[in-house]
């Protein structure tokens, strides 16, 4: 039988916990196994039940999230935390991923977005809601005239995210330059990069860039 994954809930309004609650419980290999309402108790809360997952609130009173996860990081403790806010400011987002959260999703896309990140980050990827990975993107290549704005193309092959990392390999960012401004860690880079290649039957960059230039995700 396969275990299931273990899930924490920190957020300071008790409906939005009981609405995630009810939802989460609908998938088989989920477990709720706790939650908190103020971020004080949470470091605690989720070594007591041994959470793999934590669905972090940012506005959490008595502690905010920002100084939860500096406990988290402070104590080099690995949870995998995502996080769930009403806020989606990039410097939220930046240093919410430099304290070692794995996923950001706002509260208006949890319905729709929730299990699957929770699915991704369990696996040991990143994952950003829609909204939050365009802002992302947006942010670096507004000031970019190689880069064509609508990169966020229907594609029966790539993914969204795939799309990204072929646009940036094919405007010549390192893997880390790519990880720094996607926010996701240089594995995660370099995975995705083996997958595109596969997909795309490539055995080299000039591949990527060559089916860039064909999609008009850069222009040449």
């Amino acid at each position: 039988m396969t275990s299931k994954i273990r899930i924490h809930l920190a957020d300071d309004h008790q409906v939005l916990i009981d609405g995630l609650t009810n939802l989460l419980q609908t998938v088989v290999n989920f477990e709720v196994v706790g939650s908190s309402l103020d971020g004080t108790t949470v470091y605690n809360d989720v070594i007591q039940n041994n959470a793999d997952i934590l669905i972090l609130d940012i506005s959490m009173p008595e502690k905010d999230g920002i100084k939860v996860l500096q406990e988290f990081y402070a104590q080099k403790n690995t949870l995998k935390v995502i996080i769930l806010s009403s806020y989606d400011d990039l410097k939220i987002i930046k240093e919410v991923v430099k304290l070692g959260a794995k996923g950001y999703l706002t509260k208006k896309s949890a319905g729709e977005n929730i299990i699957e990140a929770i699915k991704t980050v369990y696996e040991g990827q990143e994952y950003f809601s829609d909204s939050i990975r365009e802002k992302i993107f947006n942010s670096f290549t507004q000031n970019n005239p190689q880069l064509n704005n609508n990169v966020y193309i229907e594609n029966p092959i790539l993914s969204p995210r795939e799309i990204e990392i072929v646009t940036l390999i094919s405007l010549e960012y390192s893997g880390k330059e790519i990880s720094e401004q996607l926010f996701i860690s240089l594995n995660t880079v370099e995975t995705h990069r083996k997958n595109i290649m596969k997909k795309l039957q490539t055995k080299n960059t000039i591949g990527l860039v060559k089916y860039a230039l064909k999609h008009n995700l850069i222009n040449p």
